[in-house]
């Protein structure tokens, strides 16, 4: 019997929850749906000051496309209160007491510690941004981008900042959206990557035609630059990135080089973690080997149905699902996740960026031979007005035509075309398959041939060649 059955509580079952954004809060909600308060006592612990928020809209609103931070939260914490979810704010846990099934908390402001007994527990503490362990990366004026606290945050740095010249660590979606953010503020922007070209989730040659968006947008591109060092002036602030070939002046810096999983609280206290650092779970949402435990989010590891590896894709949509399916079983119905394909889009002034499956470098890393094809096609009929060129990359397997992944790159239009190929993905559909789709087709939004049928066609020319 767990500690809140043996302490009593109204003949309810208690469901803690650890984290407040999508994951946790859609399994609250979801959970809160199936079953009433009669029956379920929700508790929610959230140590920021926000509940249900798009963290992908950051870059918006500090870029200014979004005027209204309250606009990005989905839904408050008085809402979901008045829903019957007993959610503490600025709540942090600190322990989890797996064996005797409670959590000690501490509040953020008052410091009180206490503990919180549980029946079950869903684990949705999300990711951190990843700081570099070098000189000044603490210092003021440092920022990462994560939570809507670290989007204040950020604000409030670039109100008062003394100049305004900006320096982007990292340029992956993150770090090019925040470029551009920091572009509409009215600063001067540098990126500083690591790597040869900028947008790693796509292959090089994909990503070259995303540097050139970025440097006709007036940002200074940096790549194959390692930063050594955060240079800081004498009262702490930021003053410089340096790079072992350069010192780029900086009055502000964000560091968009990725996340990881938020999950030492749980590795503390046993929980499976994987090579990636995420928790581990079963098809339900489930942690392996743990009747009571759930976790879902930027904290957990999924199924790359394509490669069939575990991989760490912190995204939102994956959160919201994963919520759904905890809650669901946590009511007492029953769902499963079965795993992603690694779909993402974004955008960098008003070139569409997107990719799903995977890239050459995934492909080899499973042990796969593949062909690829890269066409050029509009994403109108040509002779239509605004027409705009798009660049479509394709990979297939070599032996059996399976698609394995597809990139884009392109104006208007461009972007969501990946979401076909997210489909035939998921289906397992060869590229010869794919050619016989019956997609819509009108001058105003497609060629005859859609630029991914285009690509279709000339991988499975391919894959019969070979």
């Amino acid at each position: 019997m767990s500690e809140s059955a043996r302490r009593g509580n109204a003949g309810r079952e208690r469901l803690v929850v650890i984290g407040g954004d999508a994951a946790g809060m859609s399994a609250a909600s979801q959970a809160r749906r199936l079953r009433g308060t009669g029956e379920l006592e929700i508790v929610a612990f959230e140590r920021g000051h926000f509940t249900s928020y798009s963290a992908c809209g950051i870059p918006y609103w500090v870029g200014g496309d979004v005027t209204d931070r309250d606009a990005l939260v989905a839904r408050t914490p008085e809402e979901h209160r008045a829903r019957g979810i007993d959610l503490r704010l600025r709540t942090e846990v600190t322990e989890i007491d797996v064996a005797r099934q409670r959590v000690r908390t501490r509040d953020v402001d008052s410091g009180a510690e206490s503990w919180t007994p549980y029946d079950k527990l869903v684990v949705a503490t999300g990711a951190r941004p990843i700081r570099p362990d070098m000189p000044g990366a603490d210092a003021e004026g440092v920022h990462g981008v994560q939570t809507l606290d670290d989007g204040q945050e950020l604000l409030d740095t670039l109100t008062r900042a003394r100049g305004r010249r900006a320096v982007v660590v990292g340029a992956g979606y993150i770090g090019v959206e925040m470029a551009e953010a920091l572009i509409n503020r009215g600063f001067s922007v540098t990126v500083v990557n690591r790597g040869s070209e900028p947008m790693s989730t796509l292959d090089p040659d994909m990503g070259r035609l995303v540097h050139g968006a970025m440097e006709g947008l007036g940002i200074t591109m940096v790549n194959d630059a390692e930063v050594t060092e955060l240079l800081t002036h004498d009262d702490g602030r930021v003053r410089a990135v340096r790079t072992r070939d350069a010192d780029h002046p900086a009055d502000v810096v964000v560091l968009g080089i990725g996340v990881r999983p938020e999950t030492a609280l749980a590795g503390a206290a046993g929980l499976p973690l994987g090579a990636h650092g995420g928790l581990l779970t079963d098809l339900a949402m489930r942690v392996r080997g743990h009747e009571n435990v759930w976790a879902g989010g930027d904290c957990v590891e999924v199924l790359d149905l394509v490669s069939g590896q575990q991989r760490h894709i912190p995204l939102g949509t994956h959160a919201n699902k994963h919520g759904q399916v905890i809650g669901t079983n946590v009511g007492g119905g029953y769902a499963t996740f079965p795993g992603v394909v690694g779909t993402a889009v974004s955008k960098v002034c008003d070139l569409e960026i997107a990719r799903t499956g995977l890239r050459e470098k995934d492909a080899r890393r499973a042990g796969l031979q593949y062909e690829t094809v890269t066409v050029e096609s509009t994403s109108r009929a040509g002779y239509y007005p605004g027409a705009s060129p798009m660049t479509v990359k394709m990979l297939a397997e070599r032996r059996t035509g399976r698609l394995l992944g597809v990139q884009i790159v392109g104006r208007e239009g461009a972007g969501k075309r990946v979401d076909i190929a997210a489909v035939a993905l998921t289906a397992g559909m060869t590229v010869e398959q794919m050619t016989a789709l019956d997609l819509g087709y009108a001058p105003p939004f497609s060629p005859v041939w859609d630029p991914v049928l285009v690509a279709a066609r000339k991988a499975a020319a391919r894959i019969r060649n070979a």
